[in-house]
């Protein structure tokens, strides 16, 4: 029987590899990835090049005039629990509810806003060191304004009976109360601004914070006296005033703003960031303006936005793309599509006829 076996080994020689031909343009075409297929990209992408990512849907809870109401609402109803068991009915009362009511209800209002920002960003440490200094400034201007607003009231409302509106069903009544109540969302658009670091954004708060505070006065007699006094129409007229107040607040700060940042992909999807500071920094160390979080490819300070004029500029300290390329320092231009990580921004300002 003959030996199957071949131990012989394969020599190649080099008149062998001198007789092989390469077809030109190489090895050919490279075929598209049957659908469905995984791509891990090759050799020859552009180096630099962030991956693509699509945009989502943002959702209602990021949107200022949402959790600035909802805070407005919350710190409210608190204010009213804890002050109405000491409320008494009836003219000339004195009891201890009827003295701090109000300036709890204010005070605790002053506090959700302050810290409503950085809860919904996730930035509890923040939240926490705001609330710290929220809380004392919310108290002292909680009693401020309270003085204040019961002065204009008492002097709008001595003008309206003279005037002949001795009934509370005038609503000459109602307004003179809702101008009086004022005072209360510029205390609220005050701590805004001063939690805010921004001159400007406190100037957008008390606005917006005296128009909604001033529409909640306006319903609070109203509703009075539909549910005929008591502890109920108090709790649905104060919490009314929280929910416009911080309504107010973030209407007006959103139809002011003149250059911010959208978050179009991310866990911030929906949330815009106002440029108010003239260097906001961005990255996934909580003190961050921008605060980044879920992402372990974001240093703690990775980027910054300069304001220098009418110009905005990024500089990057870790991978910023713009356009889906790499950048290190750029002056943005409106409508930029930004990447850090798995969030992506798009840049805007509004436009100046």
């Amino acid at each position: 029987m003959p030996d199957t076996d071949n131990n012989d080994a394969i020599k190649i020689t080099l008149d062998d590899l001198a007789r092989v031909k390469v077809p030109e343009g190489g090895a050919g075409p490279i075929l598209p990835a049957p659908p469905g297929a995984k791509s891990y990209g090759t050799i020859t992408d552009a180096a630099g090049q962030a991956p693509p990512v699509g945009e989502e849907r943002g959702s209602i809870l990021l949107q200022a005039w949402f959790y600035l109401g909802l805070s407005g609402l919350l710190g409210a109803l608190a204010g009213w629990a804890i002050a109405e068991p000491g409320f008494v009915d009836g003219p000339g009362a004195h009891s201890w509810g009827n003295i701090v009511i109000i300036p709890v209800i204010l005070t605790l209002m002053c506090l959700g806003f302050g810290i409503a920002e950085s809860t919904v960003e996730r930035s509890l440490k923040k939240a926490l060191l705001r609330g710290i200094l929220a809380l004392p400034l919310g108290v002292i201007l909680g009693f401020l304004f309270d003085v204040v607003a019961e002065v204009v009231y008492a002097m709008l409302r001595g003008i309206v009976i003279d005037l002949g509106a001795h009934s509370p069903r005038n609503p000459a009544i109602w307004i003179a109360r809702g101008l009086a109540w004022s005072a209360f969302g510029a205390a609220g658009g005050v701590i805004y601004g001063i939690i805010g670091q921004s001159s400007k954004k406190a100037t957008y708060g008390v606005v917006g914070g005296m128009i909604g505070a001033g529409v909640g006065g306006l319903i609070f007699d109203p509703i009075a006296l539909v549910s005929h006094g008591g502890a109920v129409s108090r709790a649905v007229g104060f919490a009314l005033v929280g929910v416009a107040t911080g309504v107010g607040m973030g209407l007006v700060e959103s139809a002011l703003k003149d250059r911010w940042l959208y978050v179009t992909s991310g866990p911030l999807a929906g949330k815009q960031f106002i440029l108010y500071k003239p260097r906001t920094t961005v990255g996934s160390k909580q003190e961050c303006d921008i605060y980044l979080f879920k992402d372990s490819n974001i240093l703690p300070e990775h980027a910054t936005f300069e304001l220098a004029g009418a110009r905005v500029q990024v500089r990057a300290a870790g991978p910023v793309y713009l356009g889906g390329a790499a950048i290190q320092s750029r002056v943005l231009q409106d409508n930029d599509l930004l990447q850090i990580g798995r969030y992506s921004f798009r840049y805007k300002e509004k436009q100046r006829s």
